[in-house]
């Protein structure tokens, strides 16, 4: 990947993309001591950056390639720049999916005219079996990230972090399997030695981070993270090389944080960003830097409407916004009033009652009330149970977070 090719990358993607232009964040800039511009590839025309490598890889395919029809293996964001390519260009394309990829990016995938074939658990599994397809049908294979040509369309966001930040010290960048890292910190490295590139693995698929240990690319026995987007066994041989001489450090963050970090998109910059591109946003608050001008790289928005309620009510619980606490009262009137009054009391905001008559073979033994409610945070939680015991309910707290 040399200077010459980024330069013709960005030259094809040109009108094609849109701008993305850096977003400053107050909040996380006063979180955490550094000034942070978000890079919203969320906002892609395909609602992620994957487009970028897609499109320019397309366009250097002869035409007995582009005739064979296209076929490529993705969790979801490079099959809808894939299958915007090959719509934009007028060839057929064939995406295999994990099972596991949200509705919204199998649908998606559809709109832009591909056919979609549902295929295994794990994007290594969907790769095999497109590359079967390939054996059998004489496809075209297009990489999802380990190809250079891909690679350069994706370096191509460091164009616009430069000119939009030229004193850029840092950049967050979420890794798969390697293909936008080894983009970005080589174009990067190649506009300004200096800058800092750091790459974000979910812990429970750290692929990249075990290679990089290893010296070598090797295969993790399994992945267990959120972040589906970057859910990768193995990273690319052809790009590691590029990840192990450009980007100069890796993290990895727990899927815990990747639950904070997305309502703190949603309420600071009112924006959907997926598990995978919340990935640096976690980071922001491991980084060894202070008054550094930082870019995190949102990698892309596409999340369905389910997973977005199930980060909202997961986040708000770990906050101690949402909480639920079980209790055992007499069965005679006025008991449920009480602890309702109770709550009132402490300003708490009642969601959800539960009253079971039956947990006790004998009602007189007692009955169990669970109580959904709103609170202000931690604190506010804590005062509310305070005052069920002080009035003589001998009150717990039931974790329903998962994490």
């Amino acid at each position: 990947m040399t200077l010459e090719d980024f330069k013709a990358a960005r030259k094809v993607l040109d009108g094609v993309i849109a701008p993305t232009h850096l977003v400053p964040s107050p909040a996380f800039s006063k979180a955490t001591g550094n000034h942070v511009y978000l890079k919203p590839e969320n906002m892609q025309i395909t609602g992620a950056y994957k487009l970028r490598g897609a499109y320019f890889k397309i366009s250097t395919l002869s035409e007995e390639q582009k005739s064979k029809g296209l076929i490529t293996a993705s969790a979801g964001n490079h099959a809808q720049g894939v299958a915007y390519a090959a719509q934009h260009a007028g060839v057929a394309a064939t995406i295999v999916m994990p099972t596991t990829t949200p509705l919204v990016k199998v649908n998606n995938t559809k709109d832009y005219g591909a056919t979609v074939i549902l295929h295994g658990e794990t994007f290594d599994d969907a790769a095999a079996e497109a590359q079967r397809l390939v054996e059998e049908k004489g496809y075209t294979y297009i990489p999802p990230f380990n190809d250079l040509t891909v690679a350069t369309g994706q370096g191509t966001i460091s164009y616009e972090i430069f000119s939009d930040l030229p004193d850029v010290d840092i950049i967050l960048i979420p890794i798969g399997g390697g293909g936008l890292a080894a983009g970005v910190s080589t174009l990067a490295k190649l506009l300004n030695p200096k800058v800092k590139v750091i790459g974000v693995e979910p812990t429970g698929a750290a692929s990249m981070y075990a290679s990089r240990q290893a010296g070598k690319v090797v295969t993790l026995p399994r992945v267990d993270t959120i972040a589906d987007g970057v859910a990768v066994k193995t990273p690319g041989d052809l790009v590691f090389p590029f990840v192990q001489e450009n980007v100069d450090e890796i993290l990895t963050i727990d899927d815990s944080e990747l639950v904070d970090a997305f309502l703190d998109m949603m309420e600071k910059h009112k924006m959907i960003v997926e598990n995978a591109g919340l990935l640096t946003v976690a980071a922001l608050s491991h980084l060894k830097a202070e008054g550094k001008n930082v870019v995190p790289v949102l990698s892309g928005g596409n999340m369905d409407v389910i997973t977005v309620s199930s980060l909202v009510q997961h986040g708000l619980m770990g906050r101690g916004r949402v909480f639920t606490f079980s209790v055992i009262l007499p069965d005679r009137p006025g008991e449920l009033l009480r602890v309702a009054d109770i709550v009132a009391c402490e300003n708490g905001n009642i969601i959800k009652l539960e009253h079971n008559q039956f947990v006790n073979l004998n009602r007189q033994a007692g009955v169990e009330l669970k109580v959904t409610l709103e609170a202000f945070g931690h604190d506010h939680k804590h005062q509310i149970m305070a005052a069920m015991q002080a009035a003589g309910y001998a009150a717990r707290e039931i974790d329903t977070t998962g994490f």
